[in-house]
């Protein structure tokens, strides 16, 4: 059985019509706990050490203190609290050790992660450490693997992933999201597909079809795959047409192609915040159901 990794056992209190779902984490693994296949751990702690291969020291220590200025959190968009600490690290922990097991195991995922607005030294959209930098320099550090490969098809770019590692050839940042959405100032990901508001499951699933050989062709020891769901239609926050249907068919095709070339696959969630809330529950279950029925072990 494949393992997954979850930090809902660390709620953020957040105030009464806060745009963020923070119940969407436990609904999701609620939802996969009732079928088999999976099992599940609590995300670790990440260690500073860890943060360091990646985020500014001041930054990291003024978060951990929670010292950081208003500003600063405005720019979060979470209260400064101690729960935004420790699930933070755990989020970060738990794509850090997902993405060891995936190593062995050929895949495994994170039911959180997945915050690529979170630059070296700030925090944004929601995104106070980015995780899935932080596990990739850790296994390149450790000399685990010598590149990896982002696939980030949240509907908001990767702009702080793309950031971090705009001079760093060692990891390849691919970025589908729509145009006219957050963040308004983009970055350059070594590959950014773009998509206007409105786009239906055919546009997207064309031009995705037609991008990913490019992505693929990239040497790696390990993919990263940003699975955010709100590119849903009904989602509050994506301006995207998709349905139920053109997501699965998406993520059927990136891990069709992961499994053709047998690399290893740490999925983490990403986005979602559709209206009703069960439609960005179902999304995302239905993503590591698909991972789990197309990889197999390496």
């Amino acid at each position: 059985m494949f393992l997954l990794f979850y930090c809902d056992h660390h709620d953020i209190p957040l105030p009464p019509g806060h745009k963020f779902p923070m119940e969407k984490y436990k609904l999701i693994r609620n939802e996969l706990e009732r079928q088999s296949g999976f099992r599940f751990a609590p995300g670790p702690l990440a260690s500073r050490e860890d943060l360091l291969r990646v985020h500014d020291p001041a930054y990291v220590d003024a978060f951990l203190e929670m010292r950081l200025d208003p500003a600063a959190i405005r720019r979060i968009g979470f209260p400064q609290v101690p729960r935004l600490v420790s699930r933070t690290l755990s989020s970060v922990g738990a794509t850090v050790a997902a993405s060891f097991r995936a190593l062995s195991d050929g895949f495994s995922g994170v039911l959180a992660g997945g915050t690529h607005h979170a630059y070296r030294d700030f925090g944004s959209g929601f995104c106070v450490l980015n995780d899935i930098a932080v596990a990739a320099r850790c296994l390149i550090d450790r000399r685990l693997i010598e590149r990896a490969l982002v696939i980030d098809l949240d509907v908001h770019q990767g702009d702080g992933t793309a950031s971090i590692f705009r001079e760093d050839p060692r990891v390849f940042t691919f970025s589908a999201h729509g145009r006219h959405n957050f963040p308004f100032r983009k970055q350059q990901s070594d590959f950014d597909l773009e998509f206007d508001n409105g786009a239906t499951d055919e546009i997207y699933l064309d031009r995705l079809a037609a991008a990913l050989p490019k992505v693929l062709s990239q040497p790696a020891g390990i993919v990263f795959y940003q699975a955010g769901v709100d590119a849903l239609a009904s989602d509050r926050l994506g301006k995207l047409a998709l349905t139920h249907s053109g997501l699965a068919r998406r993520d059927q095709m990136v891990f069709s192609a992961i499994r053709d070339l047998r690399l290893p696959c740490v999925v983490t969630q990403g986005g979602g915040y559709a209206s009703p809330i069960t439609d960005t529950v179902l999304a995302s279950a239905n993503v590591f159901r698909a991972a789990a029925q197309i990889l197999r072990p390496i």
